[in-house]
């Protein structure tokens, strides 16, 4: 979204209460500052206004709510839930239903003048390597300083790094190329552990809260670049929980070269969500989904009709590389034959007990993945 020249309009059609669907706001902060959808505002149809950093107008008549981007240059998320392969034709025609339009469109009014036109960089590896400042000088002006982050922009700018500055790394000396490159380094491993120990261990999952709206962040910055390397663009914890694992119950490496696995969900204990939950696979290495014979990459609470269940009433996912059998192979979670990633989502996750909620430390806790073989 372009917020420079006019605010925009985002519409949503009314949608069946059984249907979760959400508009995550998401600005170029990666900060989470609305929401529109099942959660936060029902399943009514209505007129949102997404505004820039700097707008300053009345609200229309008929817009239910203001959402204030704090970049220029936002983006919203569109999830629409899909209950079965039969139901898709139901999922167009809500998305069908979907409008974005600027604020004098909506108004039937003239457009203000266009913004200029943006000449983007081109981003490719050796940009990130040797020239990241470059883009950080061309990202800084579509972003203005919050209050929590003036001093930094002012230490920035002292090195020839903000708004419409030019900081070229190919004109600094050896030695300054040299102590850049390395508090790049360092920067990056500082975020790499940060990233790997995300949210509290629990039964060898991580769980905890790593996205949010600048209130969340708080100015911590770490936290903030951790959940981008992580999983950019990740849903607030009231929105959706997402407990991830590379580890088993006995917090041993996962590897489906080497073992079996089973993940159970004791009788009347699933996650408990107002939406839907899932668990998906990826590979632990490219942290990629699997190719796999059942063409399966996860397994969701939709399923569970066609799941089989244990005598007690439990469900027992079977987590490895081969097929547990026929009689097995409705509960399969295929897994790669190496490292095991695995992630868990909680869509709408309920806020009373027992609940994921407050993240790490709710009365309901993932049930840890036990080595079989």
């Amino acid at each position: 979204m372009d917020l420079r020249a006019e605010p925009l309009v985002i519409s949503v059609p009314a949608v069946d209460k059984d249907r979760y669907y959400s508009v995550q706001l998401c600005d170029g902060n990666t900060f989470n500052y609305g929401y529109i959808g099942s959660r936060a505002t029902g399943c009514d149809s209505g007129d949102y206004m997404v505004v820039g950093p700097d707008w300053q107008g009345e609200t229309p008549a008929g817009i239910k709510k203001v959402f204030r981007s704090s970049t220029r240059l936002p983006m919203a998320i569109f999830r629409t839930q899909l209950l079965n392969p039969e139901d898709m034709p139901n999922v167009v025609k809500v998305q069908a239903g979907y409008k974005v339009q600027p604020l004098s469109a909506f108004l039937g009014k003239s457009a203000p003048a266009a913004a200029p036109a943006i000449n983007f960089p081109k981003i490719n590896k050796e940009l990130v390597k040797t020239n990241f400042f470059e883009y950080l000088d061309f990202a800084l002006q579509f972003a203005p300083a919050g209050p929590e982050e003036k001093e930094i922009r002012a230490q920035l700018a002292r090195i020839g790094i903000g708004a419409g500055k030019t900081f070229d790394f190919k004109d600094l000396s050896l030695e300054h190329k040299a102590e850049i490159g390395l508090g790049m380094k360092a920067g990056e491993k500082k975020i790499e552990e940060k990233a790997a120990n995300l949210g509290k261990a629990i039964n060898g999952w991580r769980v905890g809260a790593s996205f949010g709206d600048r209130e969340f962040y708080h100015g911590d910055w770490l936290l903030r670049a951790a959940a981008a390397k992580s999983g950019i663009y990740g849903n607030s914890a009231d929105e959706a929980m997402y407990p991830l694992t590379r580890n088993d119950a006995n917090d041993q490496p996962l590897d489906g070269s080497k073992h079996n696995y089973t993940l159970t969900f004791p009788a009347g204990q699933f996650p408990p969500v107002n939406a839907f939950w899932s668990v998906t696979m990826y590979d632990g290495k490219t942290e990629l989904l699997i190719k796999n014979p059942l063409d399966r990459y996860l397994i969701n609470s939709p399923m569970l009709p066609n799941l089989k269940k244990n005598a007690d009433g439990s469900l027992t996912l079977y987590i490895q590389k081969d097929s547990p059998g026929p009689d097995k192979d409705s509960n399969w979670l295929p897994a790669p034959d190496g490292p095991i990633y695995m992630a868990m989502r909680l869509y709408w996750p309920k806020a009373e007990a027992p609940s994921i909620l407050p993240p790490g430390e709710g009365t309901w806790k993932p049930p840890g993945i036990v080595q079989v073989k």
